[in-house]
């Protein structure tokens, strides 16, 4: 299948063992391959419009930023119906996010729907309470995870079993600040 919707992320793999179990029957983009992950913007550009000016763009972007740490400390809710991951500090996952938009503002993060983009890791969502619980219960049990962003990536897919693949890989800049 044709893709017909580009994301950026940043994968976090260090949290696949805490969400991954979860993820596979709680969060529909587990199903179309999409791996553990903060979205930086999504909706990005139709397929189509992705080409060298847009990657250039974009690795410009990225190159520009310094490379942070982040960690996962605690399960939030966004009300009854999605458990996520907070990662701490999210400036810089937020920087991320307005630095493409700013570039692309055609292309506003979740088309628009929500005022303020809250940096999130989805665990689950859709499912019955109760079992959003469970599984925020025992995710917490593994927290804190840390990691390193130090890369994002243009995804494309459908929503379609194991669509979703990477197109591309960007870098960011140098490393940051030394972490305390």
């Amino acid at each position: 299948m044709e893709p017909t919707e580009t994301a950026l992320i940043v994968a976090v793999p260090e949290t696949e063992r805490a969400v991954g179990r979860f993820r596979s029957t709680l969060d529909t983009a587990a199903g179309w391959g999409v791996p553990a992950h903060v979205t930086v913007l999504y909706p990005f550009l139709p397929p189509d419009r992705i080409d060298d000016d847009v990657l250039v763009a974009l690795d410009r972007i990225f190159e520009a930023t310094p490379q942070f740490d982040i960690s996962f400390t605690e399960v939030r809710w966004f009300g009854d119906t999605v458990v996520w991951l907070s990662p701490q500090p999210d400036d810089g996952l937020r920087l991320l996010t307005a630095a493409v938009w700013r570039r692309f503002p055609e292309a506003p993060p979740y088309a628009g729907a929500h005022a303020d983009v809250v940096p999130h890791l989805t665990v689950g969502h859709d499912a019955p309470k109760h079992v959003l619980a469970e599984a925020a219960e025992a995710v917490a049990d593994h927290l804190p995870i840390r990691a390193t962003v130090d890369t994002v990536r243009l995804i494309a897919g459908s929503p379609a079993p194991r669509s979703w693949h990477t197109l591309r890989e960007f870098r960011l800049g140098a490393e940051g600040p030394p972490q305390r």
